[in-house]
């Protein structure tokens, strides 16, 4: 256990961060998944504009490198894209 004051309370802030941050990763893969199980290419499309928000977003948080987001997002338009 933390004894200085700081230290007890960075221990604090660190679960409330981690429980936010794991939150919005949550979203952004429940956002991936939509893409995913589209039944339709224009079902893909517009879970695609939703998913490739929530990614940026998430991105700009710094829950996920930039990289890791445009990586991301490229992956599920090629997806997307071979749909029949």
């Amino acid at each position: 256990m933390p004894q200085l004051k700081s230290a007890k309370k960075r221990v604090i802030t660190d679960l409330k961060a981690n429980q936010r941050n794991r939150k919005i990763r949550s979203e952004m893969k429940s956002a991936i998944k939509r893409v995913r199980t589209a039944a339709t290419k224009e079902e893909g499309e517009q879970a695609l504009l939703q998913a490739a928000s929530t990614i940026d977003r998430t991105a700009a948080k710094g829950i996920v490198h930039k990289n890791t987001a445009a990586r991301t997002k490229s992956r599920l338009a090629h997806f997307v894209a071979r749909m029949d």
